[in-house]
């Protein structure tokens, strides 16, 4: 079993999911008048969302929780916000997935209390039963148990990161040096996934630059 259970998503099933969240919507019987991209998660849902319903108005907010793939900070923060008057109108935020849900609720928070909308509801791609703290109003797949989602838009991101994490784990076990087919065996291992050799070679130079990792010949050096 993976250390960290992992799935990776592609941008088909991102368009498929969008529309089908689409579709959920607008039995409903509620339309929006504002799509609110929750960042950075939210901003390609939410894009695929306005064209699916229709909706031209698109904003966004950045209500961040995950720092680090697979790691939460202790709680939701917002940065940049602003103040728009959204007095006459029903806004539909929205964010790739409801893990612990506060990026969502911050996220409305905020709105609710200083753009003055006519209606706001939540949805999300994904909604992770098991552990979130609240519903949204729209979602497409209820998800029982708890997997890192590693989306196209963050695949780069989440990989530097996850080999990161890797390979400080074992440096604990007084491993230091690795070469690139012992890192994405191991990767395999840890995570149950696989990505295309480009990102592999991305990430470790993003370590590299980073100063958390040296390389030497064919071997990635671990900077202790």
């Amino acid at each position: 079993m993976p250390r960290v259970p992992t799935k990776l998503v592609t941008w088909e099933e991102i368009v498929d999911w969008s529309r089908g969240l689409a579709n959920i919507i607008k039995k409903s019987g509620w339309r929006p008048d504002v799509i609110v991209a929750v960042a950075r998660g939210g901003y390609v849902p939410a894009r695929l969302l306005c064209d699916f319903l229709g909706v031209e108005n698109l904003l966004s907010i950045q209500s961040q929780h995950w720092t680090e793939a697979a790691k939460a900070e202790e709680r939701a923060i917002l940065r940049f916000p602003y103040v728009v008057d959204m007095r006459d109108k029903r806004i539909l935020i929205v964010d790739d997935i409801v893990d612990t849900g506060d990026t969502l609720i911050t996220a409305e928070k905020f709105i609710r209390e200083n753009w003055y909308p006519l209606d706001v509801k939540k949805a999300a791609l994904q909604w992770i039963s098991s552990v979130a703290k609240i519903k949204p109003d729209y979602y497409y797949i209820e998800v029982k148990e708890w997997v890192w989602f590693q989306y196209p838009w963050t695949r780069l991101e989440d990989v530097t990161s996850f080999i990161k994490r890797m390979i400080s784990e074992e440096a604990k076990n007084g491993r230091i040096a690795w070469t690139f087919n012992d890192i994405v065996s191991s990767f395999r291992e840890w995570y149950g996934i696989d990505v295309d050799k480009i990102y592999y070679e991305d990430a470790l130079e993003n370590l590299i630059e980073m100063g958390f990792l040296d390389r030497k010949d064919n071997l990635y050096i671990i900077k202790l």
